[in-house]
């Protein structure tokens, strides 16, 4: 079940952020669940009011939860608590991350996440895991991490009943070759991450076969892998290669807390033409207060809205975020001084072409789904619609 809205409007009046271009003063006219058209403000559409920037619905492709709920609990009610938390601030389609976690909790972690699918709650389902490095896990509980499993990643994507998008995997795993050819067998990306690979490894993942069949993706670039170095680019600079070649796309955190704004400018200006996605990586405690909450099969403390591991009293690891994408939009066009039409694209098109749904999802064009956000003039979300019904 999808959750109540009002009425669908016929047409919508604002700046908007067009593939390519921003119209100043367009409108969007809406059919049902369709996008109908987009054209200049004509003088018989001048008692519309003009809402504010009108961009394209946010797709949040990695993100573990929200509102107090996670997505790996394998309990549908969280994951539709989480996904609509989500959509409510202007993720209109969000993937369901899945973390690490013995075989048995991942499988039905998988299950429930395919229905919430099928139930047009989350927009697929995200793997991190469980075929990771035990020396860059992060806040992956190293206890369920395993050599990369023909076998277990077959029932995993058989499980998700045709909703699995990607699984991050450590290329340097002795078997990560094999597991990455059954993934792309099955139209799963194969994602760089938590990973301590060479140059030459990542590539191995990231240029295997055709852009077209494999889109390529560097998991939340520079967290969970070596630093770039001048003598050893290692994954960072192997994935921004790929990334600048047309070969795949990276995820970024802009939250100021994995990523210092200079760096995540630094990616943009360095990929002009795109490859930027930019991710929440949310854990359950986006938009709650600090305390403690779960990710996965470990305790996570959140203090002044930053997540850490903490084991026996040390800080371990950053462990998610507890940001929206909104938040990352925000803070990319503000702080870190990117324009926003080029931010916008990196929350919409640019994860709408990794997950195949270029043409549906992630722009205002004719006949792509009529899923919108409204942003005021300080770049924050006011209103949100998604297909062609404004949320509450």
């Amino acid at each position: 079940m999808t959750p109540t809205t009002s009425s669908a409007p016929h047409a919508v009046r604002g700046r908007v952020i067009v593939p390519g271009s921003v119209l100043d003063d367009a409108v969007v006219y809406i059919d049902g669940q369709q996008i109908d058209d987009v054209r200049a403000t004509a003088e018989s559409d001048r008692e519309l009011p003009f809402l504010g920037t009108v961009a394209p619905g946010f797709i949040d492709i990695h993100c573990h939860g929200g509102a107090g709920a996670s997505f790996s609990s394998g309990d549908l009610d969280e994951v539709t608590t989480a996904a609509r938390h989500h959509r409510a601030r202007g993720s209109t389609t969000v993937l369901a991350g899945l973390v690490t976690d013995a075989a048995e909790r991942l499988l039905r972690a998988v299950e429930t996440a395919a229905e919430a699918a099928e139930r047009d709650e989350v927009g697929g389902i995200y793997l991190e895991g469980p075929f990771l490095s035990p020396q860059r896990c992060g806040a992956q509980d190293p206890t369920h991490l395993r050599s990369p499993d023909v076998g277990l990643t077959a029932e995993l994507v058989r499980a998700g009943r045709g909703h699995v998008r990607v699984m991050t995997l450590a290329p340097e795993l002795p078997g990560a070759d094999a597991v990455a050819d059954l993934l792309l067998e099955n139209g799963v990306i194969p994602a760089v991450g938590h990973t301590a690979c060479s140059a030459a490894q990542t590539d191995r993942i990231l240029r295997r076969g055709a852009p077209q069949d494999n889109p390529g993706l560097a998991t939340h670039l520079f967290n969970g892998m070596p630093p770039l170095h001048h003598r050893e680019p290692g994954p960072v600079g192997a994935s921004l290669g790929a990334a600048a070649d047309g070969h795949a796309s990276v995820e970024l955190i802009v939250d100021g807390v994995h990523l210092d704004d200079s760096i995540a400018r630094l990616v943009f200006q360095a990929l002009p033409g795109g490859g930027i996605l930019l991710v929440s990586d949310a854990m359950a405690a986006a938009g709650m207060s600090d305390g403690t909450y779960r990710l996965g099969s470990q305790d996570v403390r959140v203090e002044s809205g930053v997540a850490r591991l903490i084991v026996d009293g040390q800080v371990v690891s950053i462990a998610g975020s507890t940001i929206h994408v909104a938040d990352a939009v925000r803070r990319a066009h503000r702080d870190a001084g990117i324009d926003l039409a080029t931010v916008v694209a990196a929350a919409t098109e640019a994860p709408a072409r990794v997950i195949g749904a270029r043409s549906s999802l992630g722009v205002i064009s004719r006949a792509a789904r009529a899923d919108l956000v409204i942003l005021d003039d300080d770049s924050r979300v006011t209103r949100v619609m998604r297909r062609g019904r404004w949320l509450p």
